[in-house]
């Protein structure tokens, strides 16, 4: 298929609670209004074998909590598994994917994190992915870490009644604030591919800068 038939890759990055989710669900519904066929996909997760590591990964279904090594190894394994049997084909055949996170997670997560190191976790990602792999463009929602974690605790109390965190939420404080600065050091990193977009605000004045940078990165008119 010629590159102009492609479809594109956006993926969303950011620290716990900065309305990724949302702001995904909102870009997929413009896209498909103007008449650009657009798929959902999510990391950890996305294939049958991701969304069981999904599970291994947040709530510890295995029945045991995975060492630091095994955790990064397992976001890679499903990684590969998603951009061999949902991305890759997806954008083959024209159709945009709209990611709710990515490589960027592992990076920031498992390199700045659990300190392994950026350049360690970029060349594993680099080997799970694949050098023509990565989004076209990616958002990172940027928001304060204590901020964040007020709006997961919100959300999880309207949903459960219980403001139950995954196993990752649970971390302390000072690893969200490293993962938040890992963020923003990608995207120093690489500026042509990322976009700081402030997440302190409400979704709708996110989602049109957002709409925007799309319009302008793509030659849109959404």
């Amino acid at each position: 298929m010629g590159e102009e038939r492609r479809g594109k890759f956006i993926s969303y990055e950011g620290p716990e609670g900065a309305g990724k989710s949302t702001q995904v669900e909102m870009l997929i519904k413009k896209l498909q209004v103007k008449g650009i066929e657009a798929s959902y996909t999510r990391e950890p997760g996305g294939t049958k074998i991701g969304e069981l590591i999904r599970g291994v990964l947040k709530y510890n279904t295995a029945g045991e909590d995975p060492c630091a090594e095994t955790e990064l190894l397992l976001f890679e394994a499903a990684r590969a598994q998603l951009v061999r049997r949902f991305i890759k084909p997806q954008l083959e055949n024209g159709i945009w994917v709209v990611c709710d996170r990515f490589a960027d997670s592992s990076t920031a997560y498992q390199g700045y994190g659990r300190g392994f190191g950026p350049d360690t976790v970029i060349n594993i990602n680099d080997f799970a992915v694949g050098a023509d792999n990565y989004p076209d463009l990616t958002f990172l929602l940027d928001l304060d870490v204590r901020t964040g974690f007020d709006r997961v605790r919100g959300r999880k109390n309207v949903e459960t009644k219980i403001a139950q965190l995954d196993r990752i939420e649970q971390e302390a404080l000072e690893f969200h604030e490293k993962v938040r600065q890992g963020y923003l050091d990608l995207a120093k990193r690489y500026p042509d591919r990322f976009k700081v977009i402030d997440g302190n605000r409400d979704p709708e004045p996110i989602h049109a800068d957002i709409v925007k940078v799309v319009n302008e990165r793509f030659g849109l008119n959404l």
